[in-house]
């Protein structure tokens, strides 16, 4: 169990988050979220992950390109909304804000200290 446990995270590691400014239909699937992807950034990197949500920001996808396929995850807020970009086309992030934001916290009044590539 370790050993499989210890694979997947070497699969699914994360170098860089981009977060998408433009909402994504969340009966998107894995195609679709992948053309999107490609659209913008010009083509999937290996160990990159990409984060969209949807027009009221109550639901995320992210969909990660780990070399070898795609792994694409939903998460979905009962209660409130997600803490979204204002617009801005570069966005860096902590590891501390990244878990506020898929909590739905208020992730940009933290400090930013041990950035980790987030556009």
């Amino acid at each position: 169990m370790r050993r499989l446990a210890a694979w997947l995270v070497a699969v699914i590691r994360i170098d860089a988050i981009w977060l998408a400014t433009e909402p994504l239909d969340m009966r998107a699937g894995t195609d679709t979220a992948l053309a999107r992807v490609i659209k913008v950034f010009g083509a999937a990197r290996p160990h990159h992950a990409y984060l969209f949500a949807n027009k009221r920001s109550t639901r995320l996808k992210v969909l990660v390109y780990d070399g070898f396929g795609i792994w694409l995850a939903a998460r979905r807020l009962n209660k409130g909304r997600f803490v979204w970009t204002d617009g801005a086309t570069v966005v860096a992030l902590n590891e501390d804000q990244l878990c506020a934001l898929v909590t739905g916290l208020p992730w940009k009044t933290l400090v930013h200290d041990h950035m980790i590539a987030v556009v």
